[in-house]
């Protein structure tokens, strides 16, 4: 009787310890399932990862900035390649380093001698510090869109539209120079501003057509009359050399009679000299 009823509790002592082994393994499973899936990231963006049990790659244009307990860990950003994370303690933001570009949207902008234009223009730029622009920050790209805006109105109140109109890459620089030292504490380096299209109102296109037309006439004249002055001082001359030798007006005489019998002319005006025709006056 003893030994049966040893046998039965030997039995159901095995039953529930294969029961609560079962449990305890599909605990474990679902556990680090759920910490794998916890640190799956984003690819085209900055994206904060949850805290898991697992090793992490960044690729060779990102950089991960990892923070622990709620502080930056190294000063160093971590990538590219693998890196691992504590449980429950770290989170981490991956930052690209890639070359950005955004368009700046059409401004309305009053330049500095009272004329209304409407331009845009395209900004390129990089994060050099991962650590200032995730620390300093909270959304480094759209900051820079607001600043380039903000930055393209001021820089162009300045200027007048001749200089808006014929200096595009004076303006585009200092713009550059000046985004680039408002970015400077968020980790940004702007690399190149352009200006894409200035927009002017129709009357004032109207009115500069007209004004270089306008130009185009009085440079015209300037020069057909330039060509007019040198033609009579030519004449001049020609005048003086041949009341100073007879023979060069002979030779102009027969020069001409050279060219008249040469065309195919019906009438042919041939002048007489004064000297003779006095005889018939008298």
């Amino acid at each position: 009787l003893c030994g049966s009823l040893w046998s039965q509790l030997r039995k159901r002592f095995r039953l529930l310890s294969t029961s609560l082994l079962t449990k305890k393994t599909g605990i474990l499973c679902f556990y680090f399932s759920f910490q794998f899936k916890c640190c799956e990231y984003r690819r085209h963006e900055a994206t904060v990862s949850e805290p898991g049990l697992c090793p992490t790659i960044v690729k060779e244009y990102e950089r991960a900035v990892i923070f622990r307990l709620g502080r930056i860990m190294d000063r160093k950003p971590k990538g590219p390649g693998l890196f691992f994370v504590l449980p429950c303690t770290d989170t981490f933001v991956k930052v690209d380093l890639r070359t950005v570009s955004f368009d700046i949207p059409p401004q309305e902008i009053l330049t500095k001698d009272s004329v209304t234009v409407n331009v845009d223009g395209v900004v390129y730029f990089r994060i050099q510090c991962p650590i200032s622009s995730v620390a300093n920050v909270s959304n480094a790209h759209h900051s820079t869109r607001l600043l380039a805006q903000t930055t393209l109105r001021n820089v162009l109140g300045t200027k007048n539209l001749a200089e808006l109109l014929s200096d595009r890459e004076g303006i585009s620089g200092s713009m550059q120079e000046s985004l680039d030292d408002a970015t400077d504490p968020w980790g940004i380096q702007v690399e190149r501003v352009e200006i894409k299209d200035v927009k002017l109102p129709h009357q004032m296109q109207r009115a500069m057509a007209a004004e270089a037309e306008a130009a185009r006439e009085a440079r015209a004249k300037i020069i057909a009359a330039e060509g007019e002055m040198n033609a009579s001082r030519a004449l001049k001359e020609a005048s003086l050399v041949i009341a100073e030798a007879p023979s060069a007006l002979q030779l102009r005489y027969l020069q001409t009679l050279s060219s008249i019998a040469t065309e195919k002319n019906s009438t042919i005006i041939f002048p007489l000299p004064i000297d003779m025709m006095k005889a018939f006056i008298k």
